[in-house]
């Protein structure tokens, strides 16, 4: 047994030594050092099983030595015993709270003594770092994401408390980042959770080569992560790390041979800039987050001071869709679709209305937050029951082959469910499929994913009508006609708006409706406004037509008073 002695007092220490040599029994290897500098030193330098440590000691005394040693990885990895001529019950206590296992007067300093001490002290030491290892694994699990090694919420906050405690002191900033991945749900959904893991991980690997060594990198659940900024002194920086993030992320990742493309939205803010408090900080950063990724995600935003009110907004709207749809008191407007030739309503489309209330928010505002909280399965399960309910009646009293066009976002058709939900609202109501288009933007097919191939197959496959909306707006590809089951495609207003004879736009609409005719496409033009606009549909032979010109979105009430009139 390796044995350090710390004594600056030659005369104690050449007791101890005789005490600890005086039975022929003894293994001990003992050392000595006349101050704790000294012995810190021997003990960087080799391995001790005990310290006997005297108290009392010149320029750092053997309180300070013991926390010393106790800071250190596994607790130093040594026993400590106490030697002093002090005997007071509170410099043993002192001694014992420190990290010390024993402490001995030295006027009872004898070899039984020491013997039994050092076997004692032993002992209770090895039981003292089994159990500081559990306090550390229940801490690491306490603070530690454990898939990405990451700091977890609790640490981070706690972290950021610091950040901002030292800031003031300093005169600094604090910078915060909030990072959200873009499109992940659909790489869980599509390649499974396995490999969603495995790309956090790769993902997590590569951005911490970019942040410096002081920078705070936590995981706060799912895909959502943040980044505490310490000693910032210009948005700049902040500015600077939070694209080299982006950056970094833009290469490929490859899962199992899969290429997956994973970038991020990052929301930036500042303390004392943009918050008073860590709470907050990390508000401000979460909003400019979700700005990010409003403007088309795989980008940087700053907060600004008006986002609180866009967000507090959209955070009421978000509200007041729940409560509507629990007092079902959405309403649904019908939009009349015409036959070309013969100009008479053969159908209409399914528009969702917010209620007949003083607080009134249109469709393109209120819908997007509803893809975004989920609340859009609901909303959507809403329309498809009323709109058939609508639709069945008007079967039976006007045309069984009367239609009805009904939205269907890219979120529903990630449903797996989506196919048998419609088929029983069908089959409840009497309703044949083919009398029901349902209608797809083009950015629903963008992902290609194959559970919303699958939908469309087997939505397709019973019978439903499938049309492909807003034609020739940005997205279009001609691939999708051919990889989709599309039966009908209605053509985005863009294209004849403003067109005149002489005007390309007219070229470009009379080249996309003889292609679709060619295909066998039913094809349908929306945002027919003016007179001329009909002249031109009549004459490229467009089937259908929806716009202002011959009918606006009207209440149930209203279009079966044009049906009883044209009927």
């Amino acid at each position: 047994m390796k044995i350090l002695i710390v004594d600056d007092d030659e005369i104690d220490m050449a007791i101890v030594k005789r005490a600890l040599t005086s039975s022929l029994q003894n293994n001990y290897q003992v050392k000595y050092a006349d101050s704790v500098v000294n012995g810190l030193a021997m003990m960087d330098a080799e391995s001790f099983d005990i310290i006997l440590l005297d108290y009392h000691m010149p320029e750092v005394n053997g309180i300070e030595m013991i926390i010393e040693i106790r800071s250190r990885p596994n607790l130093g990895n040594t026993a400590i015993i106490v030697i002093s001529a002090a005997q007071g019950s509170s410099i043993a206590l002192n001694c014992i709270e420190a990290g010390a296992q024993d402490f001995i007067p030295k006027s009872e300093v004898s070899y039984i003594k020491l013997h039994q001490a050092i076997i004692h002290s032993t002992k209770r030491f090895e039981m003292e770092q089994r159990m500081h290892q559990s306090y550390l694994a229940v801490k690491n699990m306490a603070e530690k994401d454990q898939l990405t090694s990451l700091h977890n919420r609790y640490y981070f906050d706690e972290t950021l408390k610091f950040m901002i405690a030292n800031s003031q002191r300093l005169k600094v900033s604090v910078g915060m980042l909030a990072l959200d991945l873009d499109n992940f749900k659909y790489v869980n959904d599509t390649l499974g959770h396995d490999a969603g893991d495995r790309l956090l991980v790769e993902w997590v690997a590569r951005v911490q080569k970019y942040l410096r060594e002081n920078d705070g990198f936590a995981r706060l659940g799912g895909d959502e992560f943040a980044i505490t900024l310490a000693n910032i002194h210009s948005v700049e920086e902040v500015n600077m790390i939070g694209n080299r993030i982006l950056k970094s992320v833009q290469e490929p990742f490859y899962i199992d041979g899969q290429r997956i493309n994973c970038t991020v939205s990052i929301g930036a803010a500042l303390y004392p800039n943009d918050a008073d408090s860590r709470h907050k900080l990390v508000k401000c950063a979460d909003i400019a987050m979700y700005r990010a990724k409003q403007n088309g995600k795989n980008s940087l935003r700053f907060y600004q001071s008006h986002y609180q009110d866009e967000f507090n907004r959209r955070f009421l709207i978000q509200g007041e869709i729940s409560d509507i749809l629990r007092e079902s008191s959405f309403r649904l407007f019908y939009q009349p679709v015409f036959c070309a030739h013969s100009e008479k309503i053969q159908g209409v489309e399914a528009l969702i209305r917010w209620p007949d209330t003083p607080k009134f928010y249109a469709p393109d505002e209120f819908i997007p937050i509803a893809e975004e909280t989920r609340l859009i399965h609901d909303l959507g399960q809403w329309v498809i029951t009323v709109a058939l309910t609508d639709l069945a009646s008007w079967q039976r009293r006007f045309d069984r082959n009367f239609t009805m066009a009904i939205n269907i976002s890219a979120l529903q058709l990630q449903d797996a469910q989506l196919t048998q939900k419609i088929k029983n609202k069908t089959e409840e109501h009497g309703v044949l499929p083919h009398t029901i288009t349902l209608e797809i933007t083009e950015t629903a097919l963008l992902e290609d994913d194959e559970v919303t191939r699958k939908t469309l197959h087997s939505l397709s496959s019973l019978g439903f009508k499938i049309a492909l909306d807003d034609f020739g707006m940005g997205f279009s590809s001609i691939a999708h006609l051919n990889n989709f089951p599309i039966d009908i495609v209605k053509l985005d207003k863009s294209l004849q708006k403003n067109a005149t004879d002489a005007d390309n736009k007219k070229c470009l609409l009379e080249a996309v409706t003889h292609m679709l005719k060619l295909l066998d496409f039913t094809v349908v033009a929306e945002g027919v406004e003016t007179d001329r606009q009909l002249a031109l549909c009549h004459k490229l032979k467009i089937d259908k037509i929806q716009g202002y010109l011959l009918g606006r979105p009207m209440p149930a009430d209203l279009l079966e008073a044009k049906l009883l009139e044209q009927s």
